[in-house]
């Protein structure tokens, strides 16, 4: 019986490919923060949160009440988004305004959805 392991270890045309893709491998501090950042944006009122974030700043009320969610489950949600760097907030006066943290945030949810509904058609 051949050993595979041995053979794909002699023969394999790849061990440069995989040479280099060690080289390229994620440290597992930026991979738990990715799985992080994944896990944060499977929640589905996060992700109507970031919608509509995507179009414009908006205050914790004015998300209560576009979503019908108490303002206290929505500031909870906002912590979650923050904590992770994906949207920020500034004050003006009393009010705190939140947004996306960047572009990024936007590319991400953009593509996510672009991917869903493709799968729809």
């Amino acid at each position: 019986m051949v050993d595979e392991d041995l053979v794909c270890q002699e023969y394999c045309p790849h061990k440069k490919v995989i040479m280099t893709l060690k080289k390229k491998e994620l440290s597992e501090d930026i991979i738990e923060l990715l799985a992080a950042t994944f896990k944060v944006l499977g929640d589905p009122t996060r992700i109507k949160i970031i919608h509509a974030l995507a179009n414009q700043e908006l205050c914790v009320c004015d998300i209560s009440e576009l979503l019908n969610i108490s303002q206290s489950a929505i500031s909870h949600q906002l912590r979650k988004l923050r904590d992770l760097n994906l949207v920020k907030y500034r004050k003006e006066g009393r009010i705190v305004y939140y947004s996306l943290d960047d572009y990024h945030i936007v590319q991400l949810f953009n593509q996510g959805l672009e991917h869903v509904l493709e799968g729809r058609d």
